[in-house]
């Protein structure tokens, strides 16, 4: 087949968007996926990030694999897809979610960033990133997130890394990559359901504005590749790291014991904390996704004007 068929699709909206200099949000689609949050809490996630962005003026732009074609930009109708879909796509797996026809395959971060770079989108929000695992000097256990935010040229806002992660050494392999990280209004990188692990960000930064310019100067000195910027979970939200920590070990502890490795952990972890938390997990999910996508919609449309006055 001719490279051409394997292109990806953008929706008419995100298209003209795009065309005409708007503001457009790259959102990933593992979080409103059964993978990412148990129903209905993942279709709440999908209408509260769908709103937000569109609120912040900007136009959502969800990624997904539909039918074999790498998609940038969904339809209502197409949404019950990817809310019951269970079949996760990382950078990795694109060629082969495209070239083997799948059905659905819903975006990890490191997925997102390569779809919402080859469609020229600069702004990206998701819940949190991976990162290094714990123990990851003898599995090697690193997520393709990180590469893809060295590589790929797109701001990514999240709510830190997941926090069952190596949170120094995730920072560390950052610094590393040469990815630029910005705390939004805070010196403390946040740990996903927490506003501070314990861990400093490089640069504190307190206005769109002033992050767009940052953004802008970066790439116009020559950065190939993305910035984060860690937006910690809203205050009335967060349940403090102390408190988490110790059923994050428990949950590491026992997937050593039976085994479960590699992609497994992250649900299991993750489902194991819903459970220790009776539950305040999922509103602080949501919240923080929403959050995000506020703070990516406002990010966008401080870089559209600028794009825009430069094209004016």
């Amino acid at each position: 087949m001719a490279p051409g068929l394997f292109s990806v699709r953008l929706s008419e909206e995100v298209s003209t968007a795009l065309a005409d200099h708007r503001p457009v949000v790259a959102l990933e689609s593992t979080i409103f996926s059964r993978l990412g949050l148990p129903s209905p809490h993942n279709e709440e996630a999908l209408d509260r990030c769908l709103n937000a962005v569109r609120s912040g003026g900007a136009v959502p732009a969800i990624t997904a694999v539909i039918d074999g074609v790498a998609r940038v930009g969904l339809g209502p109708d197409e949404h019950d897809r990817i809310l019951g879909a269970d079949a996760k796509t990382s950078s990795r797996d694109l060629g082969v979610a495209v070239g083997a026809a799948w059905p659905v395959g819903v975006t990890t971060v490191a997925a997102s960033l390569r779809l919402a770079s080859l469609a020229g989108i600069t702004v990206f929000a998701t819940g949190g990133i991976g990162g290094v695992h714990r123990g990851a000097a003898n599995s090697g256990d690193v997520s393709a997130d990180l590469g893809a935010l060295a590589t790929e040229p797109v701001v990514c806002v999240s709510a830190g890394a997941k926090a069952f992660l190596d949170l120094g050494g995730t920072l560390e392999r950052l610094d590393t990559l040469g990815v630029p990280v910005l705390g939004w209004q805070t010196e403390a990188f946040p740990a996903f359901y927490s506003r501070d692990s314990g861990h400093r960000v490089p640069h504190r930064v307190d206005d769109a504005g002033a992050l767009a310019d940052i953004v802008t100067a970066t790439w116009a000195l020559g950065h190939r590749g993305g910035v984060l910027v860690a937006n910690p979970i809203p205050a009335d939200a967060e349940i403090p790291y102390e408190e988490i920590r110790p059923h994050i070990d428990e949950a590491l502890a026992s997937a050593r014991v039976l085994g479960v490795t590699g992609p497994g952990v992250t649900p299991w972890v993750l489902e194991a904390i819903t459970e220790a938390t009776a539950g305040r997990s999922i509103p602080a999910n949501l919240a923080l996704a929403e959050h995000n996508a506020t703070l990516a919609a406002e990010l966008a449309a401080e870089l559209a004007g600028a794009s825009g006055a430069e094209h004016g």
